[in-house]
């Protein structure tokens, strides 16, 4: 008899090679999942009931279909299969536990080297909404997740204070900072971490995947001379707004109305020998009086006129509506992350963002093909259809794996 989480050795295919994730497995199909895994070091000694491959794609579907059980996850991705008569032989839905100790053998490791390499900007030069002129839109942005009340995971995240008689609040929390393409609402690169480490502590950590040609913009939040820097050190322009009462001195008034002036660090200002030239717009929003203050890296009004920088900003807000998208429409309302210790947490944030990037992606393609702006097409009726395909086409990979090593033909 196997042991509990163990089949037994045989020749003949297992159901758990078969299983995918339907229209998402284009975007991580089983031959990338297993390099991945296999550069992980999380490949298997021994033939498991849950094989590393099956744990990956389970995580995904965890994060595609929140809000069902593990054993209920598990089914989906299977039934469909004896259903339709393409599974002969037997397998068991794995129990919570099982599944529970999968994740744990499995890290998080693997799903962020999958991130690595799938998550990508995804818009072409005829995408609309993406670009200003030559400068590919991007922004950066944090958030916090709410974590299960777990002493691992309050050790680790710590927890957010409160108001109204509580010292702190009834969940840990873990922090993200991200880069979302503009127009696609693509997350191309993501940290996370405890709350105690600052949003642009992990921003920093992302600056490598900036890259020349693309315009970031930036809220209040990311603030001081460093974090500027190190942005602009990448060859990225920076748009980013600054608090009213920010000591910015006109070097130049310039024809649009904007004026140069200088940033530096708060350890130099008063030898102010070392300083950052930026542009700064000034502008106010009506009726309620908002006054906004942005310093940019593009020193030129012919390159961006201050009143085409400042409409630009508002596509700073793309970045709030695609951390909604992960957290409320494919989270669900006033999420809360299943995984108990820090390791599985990041495993399902990385899982999360995985899922969502394919989304976007099928969205920008679709889009492409009808010649459509991506923002005309709906998150939400797109997460359905891609749940209800995995259901429905019982997700089984297209190619028939080789019984003797479980990998699909190449």
């Amino acid at each position: 008899m196997p042991r509990p989480g163990q089949v037994k050795s045989s020749a003949d295919e297992r159901l758990s090679d078969r299983i995918a994730l339907g229209v998402l497995t284009c975007a991580f199909p089983p031959e990338l999942v297993d390099e991945v895994v296999a550069a992980c070091g999380r490949v298997e000694q021994r033939n498991r009931l849950l094989p590393a491959r099956v744990v990956v794609y389970f995580v995904l579907a965890m994060c595609l279909f929140s809000g069902q059980g593990y054993e209920e996850v598990a089914r989906l991705l299977t039934h469909g299969l004896e259903r339709m008569g393409r599974w002969s032989g037997t397998w068991r839905v794995p129990t919570t536990a099982a599944i529970g100790r999968a994740r744990l053998r499995l890290g998080p490791e693997p799903l962020r080297a999958l991130f690595a390499r799938v998550c990508r900007p995804v818009a072409t030069r005829e995408t609309s909404g993406s670009w200003y002129r030559g400068w590919r839109l991007v922004a950066v942005d944090g958030t916090t997740f709410d974590v299960p009340d777990t002493e691992t995971n309050a050790a680790f995240f710590g927890r957010p204070g409160v108001c109204r008689g509580q010292e702190k609040s009834a969940y840990p929390q873990a922090r993200l900072a991200a880069l979302v393409e503009c127009g696609t609402h693509a997350v191309f690169a993501a940290e996370a971490g405890p709350l105690a480490v600052h949003e642009t502590e992990l921003a920093q950590r992302l600056f490598g995947s900036l890259t020349v040609g693309m315009l970031v913009l930036a809220d209040r939040g990311f603030r001081g001379f460093d974090l500027w820097r190190a942005a602009a050190a990448t060859g990225a322009d920076l748009l980013w707004r600054v608090k009213s009462d920010a000591v910015l001195p006109v070097r130049a008034v310039l024809e649009d109305g904007s004026y140069l002036s200088e940033i530096v660090a708060a350890r130099d200002k008063n030898r102010r020998a070392d300083p950052a030239r930026v542009r700064v717009i000034e502008y106010t929003l009506t009726p309620d009086g908002t006054v906004y203050r942005l310093i940019t890296t593009i020193l030129d009004p012919k390159a961006a006129s201050a009143t085409s920088l400042a409409a630009l900003y508002a596509q700073r807000w793309e970045i709030e509506s695609t951390l909604d998208e992960v957290k409320t429409h494919q989270g669900g309302p006033r999420l809360v992350l299943r995984s108990q210790h820090p390791a599985g947490v990041e495993q399902e944030i990385f899982g999360f963002l995985l899922v969502h990037h394919a989304l976007r992606d099928l969205m920008h393609q679709a889009a492409r093909q009808a010649d459509h702006d991506p923002d005309r097409f709906s998150f939400t009726r797109t997460l359905g259809v891609v749940r209800r395909h995995v259901t429905d086409q019982a997700a089984f990979s297209p190619l028939p794996t080789d019984p003797g090593t479980g990998h699909s033909p190449t």
